[in-house]
């Protein structure tokens, strides 16, 4: 049996002050640190195999917090996809004292275009709280210059399917750190949600999801 474990990053100081980031890098808030520690107690007994990241500061931090909780013994290593590799290599000089950490932007949050760097009350109020809602959470409405979960769901995918859902099939167990609209658009697909329904899917800040695959 393999798992799958999804785990959206730590609260960054954009989130903090309630301002729309997605491709922007910030650095995470302090509370951070205190939530990193709750999910470190449920991955303490996982076997992880393999990760996956996106360029993301707030992705990468968040990655290394977790894997440095779980082990002083074992030490992740970086390789960012570039260009139009193959595959990325499987990493056979390296021994069991490292874990394999894949990084690529087709995991980043859905791009805000626009609004990015805005606060979302301010925003709120300017537009009302039923298309910023839309904006946000819908499957096919695109916010100002940005992207719908949709257009993120048309990268993360197929992503998932050319390289995680392969470790999955050999039996490893994967762990996805990552923003919310990715996942969210990873878990619409391994749960089959309705486009109409997605919109009530949230993943809190640090939050964890767990699938197991025969």
């Amino acid at each position: 049996m393999a798992k799958l474990f999804l785990v959206r990053h730590l609260q960054s100081q954009w989130n903090l002050e309630n301002r729309f980031t997605g491709w922007t890098d910030v650095p995470l808030s302090r509370q951070a640190n205190r939530e990193v520690k709750r999910i470190i107690r449920q991955l303490k007994n996982k076997k992880i195999d393999v990760i996956y990241t996106s360029p993301l500061i707030r992705n990468q931090i968040t990655t290394l917090k977790i894997l440095q909780g779980l082990s002083s013994k074992k030490y992740p290593i970086f390789r960012h996809f570039k260009g139009k590799m193959k595959d990325w290599g499987n990493f056979k000089e390296l021994n069991q004292n490292y874990w394999p950490v894949y990084v690529s932007e087709n995991l980043n949050e859905r791009y805000y275009g626009r609004l990015q760097g805005l606060n979302k009350a301010q925003i709120m109020k300017k537009y009302g709280k039923t298309k910023v809602q839309l904006w946000r959470r819908s499957f096919t409405v695109k916010p100002p210059g940005g992207e719908s979960l949709k257009d993120t769901y048309q990268r993360v995918v197929p992503f998932y399917r050319k390289y995680i859902e392969k470790d999955l099939k050999k039996g490893k167990n994967v762990l996805v750190v990552a923003s919310h609209n990715s996942l969210r658009a990873l878990v619409k697909y391994l749960e089959q949600i309705p486009d109409q329904e997605i919109a009530q899917l949230e993943i809190p800040y640090g939050g964890t999801r767990e699938y197991e695959f025969n």
